[in-house]
């Protein structure tokens, strides 16, 4: 009897934010509930609304074999960033192996589809490698934008967002009085304005990345200030 292949569609969400953590989410189903949910409407999480999201998560959770969030806070990030010898890529590689070694018991074919962070996505895959335990039921492909050409990677993706989403909402639940930190993104002008007014105080709350280009613009690598507030874009 030929064994039925599986597929691990994985994504991230918040890779670039300065606030909160970066997701990363995999999602474990057969052909037939890839199909059901290409049909119910998932796609890349940037495609879809939040209440939409929300809804389509809920579809994902009930119609798939299993799934797995992995989260790495702004500490563990920090530490990658500013080692000589590990990098954000290094970081998000371990993490979606993470996820493959949880999802996978050996016994089925899985093909692995991930959304690949890095520019080199041979280099990548091979860095991944390295931390997969289980190889030899794997076929594991690493491609540009796979989480809008493969439903199994847009599922991962409304996973890793929404999840993002719910802990942007705890810290602003829990930072409440010093404002509104806005989505986290450095972009987004309340997280810009939240950062210049509260980002001293709360240099070791544990929110900020404080190894971001846009945390040492405003207060350099020991929390001094070395740029102007108009510097800061």
């Amino acid at each position: 009897m030929t064994k039925k292949e599986l597929i691990l569609g994985i994504d991230d969400s918040g890779r670039g934010p300065i606030i909160g953590p970066m997701i990363l989410a995999g999602v474990l189903m057969t052909r037939e509930q890839e199909e059901f949910l290409k049909k119910a409407g998932v796609k890349d999480s940037k495609q879809v609304l939040h209440p939409q999201r929300i809804k389509l998560a809920k579809e994902i959770k009930e119609n798939s074999i299993n799934h797995k969030v992995v989260k790495a806070f702004p500490q563990e990030i920090d530490d990658y960033v500013l080692s000589k010898v590990l990098n954000l890529n290094t970081l998000e590689a371990q993490k979606a192996a993470e996820i493959i070694n949880f999802l996978n018991d050996g016994k089925e074919k899985i093909k692995v589809i991930l959304d690949c962070p890095s520019i080199n996505t041979k280099t990548w895959r091979a860095k991944l490698l390295e931390f997969v335990e289980k190889k030899d039921n794997l076929e594991i492909i690493c491609e540009h934008k796979a989480d809008v050409n493969y439903p199994s990677v847009s599922a991962g993706s409304i996973l890793a967002k929404v999840a993002r989403e719910e802990e942007i909402e705890k810290i602003q639940k829990e930072f409440a009085k010093y404002g509104n930190p806005g989505s986290g993104y450095p972009s987004d002008p309340t997280t810009k304005e939240f950062l210049k007014s509260h980002g001293k105080a709360l240099e070791n709350s544990g929110i900020f990345r404080k190894s971001w280009a846009t945390w040492k613009a405003l207060y350099g690598d020991k929390g001094k200030k070395q740029a102007s507030l108009q510097e800061f874009k």
